[in-house]
């Protein structure tokens, strides 16, 4: 276990398993584990029964196969007393002339513990109560295993980590995760971190995506990781083929999964992030009061073990998105971008039939978060079948404004066919300079404030005029950072982009492009896209061009929002967040410019929270919100140095 971070090392292991061909079947598994220990992992599964085989069938019944079996898992137990990983066994564990389909838990030489199989399948081509006995008829006891005495075995039970609490796991074996209430459940509530499942799920049309559903959604439910382990092609006989199907799941994201079918034994490995699990629950209510009812219907028994003391950080087992809230694959991206859409359009139109209102003023600049602020206008407009003439856009230059903005933001509404005014601010912002004592050519905070601040007086005044709703341009980025002027940009009636980073807002607009818009559209909705980021506060170059790039000053938006994820909805600490950044953009930005940025994003989140605890109503549209009315509480004057302070 990586005990800075937080990772545990998973493997499914497949081994070439052969019916009732138990010698063999170990010698396989012990490859397998000599690569688990080479390769760091703490945690091992292998297959449901795989010292026999799980399709023995009658064979089971013989003594001399239980015999045998017992045999062989103490030749295992025995060959594994130098390896540090802990070994998740399948096997036939008879007991006071029962018999179980159990899983013994094996590290450095010892039996750890002993868990049956509670659901055991009886149906089509199964047949398992024909030769074992459930779990659940077992009381918790202590016996010897394979040579080993006072083995404690039980169907309760959580192996955890003395020295890492956080790394506790159980086990359930197969036909127990298809149950309607599988017994991880109660285990995950009781502490478990990790799921274990040893399993022999035979392969069938459309079955393995059930099965992947199980065991994403069991993780997602118990807040846990899933490490799931199905018999290999060895395995198949008589009427049942098996395929090797292996996952590692963590909180309903699957990490790894392995190619069915593959004739080769193999590991599936993944670091899973007990951390991350941790913070999860401490922050799921819902989780609490699950875990305070399980608590009421009796303790599990706890097995402790320690583990190695620390895994290489630098060798991640996990890929680490540079863009985590933007789907890397295109069709869950475009899925992800019009639920969006769908969400930001359907707030707006709510509020306006609340209100009665049937107009709105919206900011056009020719910048990304207006026109994304506009389509939702459209989008909501069309929702209420609404003309489009209530749509009140105002486009409002100033010092810093280019014609390319410019030209944008008139060419956009001509072509959908929106109302656009056009108000100019810098006669009213150099009568403002001479009100205030302002020189009017010194570039600093009140310089680019006072703009700001006129042209949201402009929009307010104006849906007076139209008795009309305001709509706010800002993203959560911006929020985040604090990068807006108070009671300026800040302000509004409704702010449908307060949910969506700045990293997300281009493809919403590239998603209307591409589905909504017609060609002339499209066209100029690519050349809004590939315009810098800028509020145009200051002025332009001598070519005309944008001269004041957000980018350059608060640092580039797509590490902003990588901080904003991990520090925010992860609840990571500084250091863990710049160790995956690291993972994240290597080869894109040097670890101290990475390091640079991550000290700006947290002296800005950390003192703009003011902005923060006053906003106007906006729709929520993903896991991270900022408003106070919804995800984030926190005070306005916390302070920063010990989060900064963890970074040097």
């Amino acid at each position: 276990m990586n005990t800075d971070y937080g990772y545990v090392r998973v493997a499914a292991a497949v081994p070439m398993v052969r019916a009732a061909d138990m010698s063999r079947n170990v010698d396989s598994m012990l490859e397998l584990a000599q690569s688990a220990h080479a390769d760091g992992c703490d945690l091992v599964v292998f297959p449901e029964l795989c010292v026999t085989g799980y399709t023995c069938a009658d064979l089971f019944l013989n003594s001399h196969l239980t015999d045998v079996a017992e045999r062989e898992l103490a030749r295992f137990v025995d060959a594994t007393t130098d390896l540090e990983p802990i070994f998740v066994v399948g096997f036939p564990f008879l007991h006071e002339g029962l018999l179980f389909n159990a899983a013994a838990v094996v590290q450095r030489g010892n039996i750890l513990g002993v868990v049956p199989k509670i659901f055991l399948p009886g149906s089509n081509e199964y047949y398992e109560p024909r030769w074992f006995s459930s779990g659940s008829s077992l009381t918790p006891v202590t016996t010897t295993v394979a040579g080993q005495c006072d083995v404690p075995v039980g169907c309760d039970m959580l192996f955890r980590d003395a020295d890492h609490p956080d790394f506790c796991f159980c086990v359930e074996l197969c036909e127990d995760l298809w149950a309607p209430i599988p017994p991880s459940g109660a285990r995950a509530l009781a502490g478990a971190t990790i799921i274990a499942n040893p399993s022999a799920s035979n392969e069938l049309v459309g079955k393995a995506e059930y099965r992947r559903d199980l065991v994403r959604q069991q993780s997602a439910r118990c807040l846990a990781a899933y490490v799931y382990c199905s018999a290999g092609v060895g395995e198949s006989t008589t009427d049942m083929v098996f395929g090797g199907h292996c996952m590692v799941a963590e909180n309903g994201t699957m990490l790894a999964e392995r190619e069915r079918f593959l004739s080769e034994p193999g590991l599936t490995v993944a670091d899973v992030d007990v951390q991350f699990l941790r913070h999860e629950r401490v922050g799921n209510k819902t989780f609490a009061h699950g875990k305070a009812v399980a608590s009421r219907e009796g303790a599990a028994q706890v097995v402790s073990f320690t583990s190695r003391s620390s895994a290489d950080a630098a060798d991640l087992r996990r890929r680490v998105d540079p863009h985590p809230f933007v789907p890397a694959d295109d069709a869950r991206r475009h899925d992800r971008c019009q639920e969006i859409l769908a969400i930001q359009s359907t707030g707006l139109a709510t509020r306006l039939q609340h209100t009665g209102l049937r107009d709105v003023v919206v900011g056009l600049s020719g910048g990304l978060d207006s026109t994304l602020a506009l389509l939702v206008c459209i989008d909501a407009f069309q929702r209420l079948d609404l003309p489009l003439a209530g749509i009140h856009a105002v486009t409002m230059p100033g010092f810093g404004t280019t014609k390319r903005t410019k030209g944008n933001a008139d060419a956009l509404c001509e072509q959908l066919g929106i109302p656009l005014a056009t108000i100019s601010i810098e006669a009213a912002c150099k009568q403002h300079f001479q009100d205030i004592g302002h020189d009017g050519t010194t570039t600093d905070i009140a310089y680019e404030n006072v703009q700001a601040r006129e042209r949201t007086q402009i929009l307010m005044d104006m849906s007076n005029m139209q008795n009309a709703l305001v709509v706010g341009t800002g993203d959560l980025s911006e929020l985040a950072l604090g990068w807006c002027t108070y009671n300026g940009d800040h302000m509004s009636m409704y702010a449908v982009n307060t949910g969506v980073p700045k990293t997300l807002v281009s493809y919403l607009i590239a998603t209307y492009a591409k589905d909504k818009a017609d060609p002339a559209t499209a066209v100029i909705l690519e050349d809004i896209l590939d315009t810098p980021i800028s509020p145009e506060l200051l002025p332009p170059d001598e070519n005309g061009d944008i001269a004041q790039k957000t980018e350059s000053v608060v640092g580039p938006y797509e590490l902003h929002d990588f901080f904003l994820y991990h520090v925010v909805r992860c609840g990571f600490s500084p250091p863990k967040t710049l160790f995956l950044a690291e993972k994240a953009f290597e080869g894109m930005y040097p670890p101290e410019e990475l390091k640079r940025w991550m000290k700006v994003f947290l002296q800005r989140f950390f003192g703009q929270q003011f902005k923060r605890s006053c906003l106007p109503d906006g729709p929520k549209v993903g896991t991270i919100a900022l408003s106070p009315r919804g995800d984030w509480r926190m005070p306005s004057d916390a302070a920063a140095a010990d989060w900064l302070e963890s970074l040097e």
